[in-house]
């Protein structure tokens, strides 16, 4: 079993940046993918970023394009999002996930989740 804990949300004021953490631990695959997800109240959970096991593929969502970064640090079993320029609209809870592979997926079918962490913006 693999156990992701996310960290580093937040409020903030619109315009200003956070960073997600979410560390892995436990009996973690040779090589996995791992994505950030969020859901907004009353909408369903959607795709952020996702990153590849050596960091070389990146994906993102068109919504975050260009004000956000994931990273990952395999040292750690630590996965980052970096987050710029932050509006109301990212007002979300975030997801950790993992997914076993090397195949980066924008739909939410991974194998392990986090319990998500709090991100809100004020206008």
């Amino acid at each position: 079993q693999v156990q992701l804990v996310e960290s580093g949300g937040g409020l903030v004021q619109a315009g200003g940046s956070l960073r997600l953490s979410c560390a892995a631990s436990g009996r973690t695959p040779s090589s996995y993918v791992m994505a950030w997800f969020r859901q907004a109240p009353g909408k369903e959970r959607e795709f952020v970023a996702a990153i590849s096991w050596s960091g070389g593929s990146t994906a993102y969502a068109d919504s975050v394009k260009g004000r956000v970064t994931i990273s990952r640090d395999n040292a750690k079993n630590t996965v980052y999002l970096q987050m710029n320029s932050l509006n109301p609209e990212d007002t979300a809870v975030y997801y950790c996930a993992a997914r076993q592979g090397v195949a980066i997926r924008h739909t939410p079918d991974y194998d392990y989740w986090g319990r998500g962490s709090q991100v809100t913006v004020s206008s």
